[in-house]
């Protein structure tokens, strides 16, 4: 599934291409994803120009004067722009095309039809699919006193805590792995056991992991292409994720993979603690 970096990487390499032109046309070929696109959206933007693409969470806010369009990429989606005058032919599982005034064709490849391309009004936070979520992880708002607030009485185990979209949106599977090897602290810790001073690092953790995910280009999935086409290279440098059995790049100790919330989750029993 795309996690955060993924997302943040897409609206990265289709921005430049498509901000501040006009929509010529949405194509939808297949309204059937996880919510129908609503039978209107194509002439509600129409002749309108894009002001904005910004991110929230795992959401693309495309802005126009009148709301935004809500894109999610859902569990296999992606999109890829397309220059004008190079529109491949359509392939299987292509749903939406977003056609830019400037020829620009903006792409939406999604096999298994989880993702969303819906309608908000403003203001779009007040939306019921972002109203409920946490703070930014690479924003000031999440800081270690936020977590370490948050996490007291909770029973729950730290890795499905910072994983929660309520909590904190975007720290999805591999990099709440990857954060708490990094951080030393065992997945299983329940949340509530979180010492100010692991707090800390926890939150120092999943800031570099998932900024140093963005500058390269999100990790490396089967199902995910980058927006300019490119995949990301961030799986070369996993330290646990995907790693279970093999040796800790620490101490060498075989890590270990259990499963967590019905996730693969791998940790050293030795480094964490």
């Amino acid at each position: 599934m795309p996690e955060l970096p993924e997302v943040e990487t897409t609206r990265r390499g289709i921005a430049p291409h498509i901000v501040g032109e006009k929509v010529a046309k949405l194509v939808v070929r297949n309204d059937r994803l996880r919510w129908p696109i609503p039978k209107d959206l194509a002439s509600t933007i129409k002749g309108e120009q894009l002001r904005s693409l910004t991110r929230r969470g795992k959401y693309l806010l495309l802005e126009f004067d009148a709301g935004y369009v809500l894109w999610h990429l859902g569990m296999s989606g992606s999109l890829r722009v397309l220059p004008p005058g190079q529109q491949a032919s359509v392939q299987t599982h292509e749903h939406v095309d977003l056609c830019m005034a400037n020829g620009v064709v903006l792409r939406f490849h999604d096999p298994r039809r989880f993702g969303a391309v819906l309608w908000a009004s403003h203001p779009v936070f007040e939306h019921d699919l972002l109203s409920h979520l946490g703070p930014e992880p690479l924003s000031e708002d999440f800081d270690w006193q936020y977590l370490y607030q948050k996490s007291r009485k909770r029973k729950q185990p730290i890795k499905t805590f910072v994983m929660d979209s309520k909590v904190v949106v975007g720290v999805g599977n591999i990099y709440a792995n990857e954060a708490l090897f990094a951080a030393g602290i065992r997945p299983t810790k329940p949340a509530g056991k979180l010492t100010k001073a692991q707090a800390e690092i926890l939150v120092e953790e999943i800031k570099k992991v998932l900024a140093r995910a963005i500058e390269q280009g999100g990790t490396t999935l089967k199902d995910f292409i980058g927006g300019d086409g490119k995949p990301g290279y961030f799986a070369q440098q996993l330290n646990v994720y995907g790693r279970g059995n093999e040796p800790c790049v620490n101490c060498q100790k075989p890590l270990k993979e259990i499963r967590m919330g019905n996730r693969t989750t791998v940790y050293c029993s030795q480094c964490q603690s």
